[in-house]
């Protein structure tokens, strides 16, 4: 944790903590960081443990055996409810609401559809770094829907960046070839 870079530090979506020494020592490292989750998992049930591990700063504590797609589901949980600890967030003049209303540029509604809404809630919520399309699909349709293709996001955010681009007069979504999408954070009114 005190080695790795920044940019790498928030492409972790959540850390999932197993059984070794000094265990309650990491989640503080973890959030001095991060924003990420933290998930602790125990092989025995034991309550003084559990809290141990609460009072340490996880937000989250699991026994093992756990199937991959209830840990993801958690992560989703923890996800929301830190979103819904705040109703709204500002990067320059636009104001993203996490309610399910469109969002706001100047203090002027910008009607987005729900997919497109969601795309530009997600970008918030991890401004400052880039996030892949993979990453966006699977917060946007869920990592197990196998109906939707991914490319589908490109689709989306295409004529979200038009959306922006006619109200801004420029294009805040900074994009790079298999690198990913990244919300740019000076975004001013037009």
């Amino acid at each position: 944790m005190a080695t790795v870079a920044d940019s790498d530090l928030f492409a972790v979506e959540a850390f999932l903590l197993g059984d070794c020494r000094d265990r309650q020592r990491y989640p503080k490292m973890i959030k001095d960081r991060t924003r990420a989750p933290v998930i602790a998992m125990n092989e025995t049930p034991c309550l003084e443990q559990t809290l141990d591990l609460f009072a340490a700063g996880v937000d989250d504590v699991v026994r093992k055996p756990i199937h991959v797609r209830e840990i993801l589901a958690r992560v989703g949980a923890i996800r929301r409810r830190h979103e819904c600890e705040r109703d709204c967030a500002a990067v320059g003049e636009l104001r993203v609401f996490f309610d399910g209303r469109d969002p706001q540029l100047k203090g002027v509604s910008l009607p987005l559809p729900r997919r497109e809404r969601r795309i530009l809630e997600y970008l918030v919520n991890n401004r400052g770094r880039r996030v892949s399309k993979a990453q966006i699909f699977n917060s946007i349709y869920g990592i197990f829907d196998e109906d939707v293709e991914e490319n589908v996001v490109e689709s989306h955010i295409s004529k979200l960046r038009k959306k922006l681009r006619g109200k801004l007069g420029y294009d805040p979504i900074n994009s790079v070839r298999y690198l990913g999408y990244r919300l740019d954070e000076s975004i001013s009114g037009g």
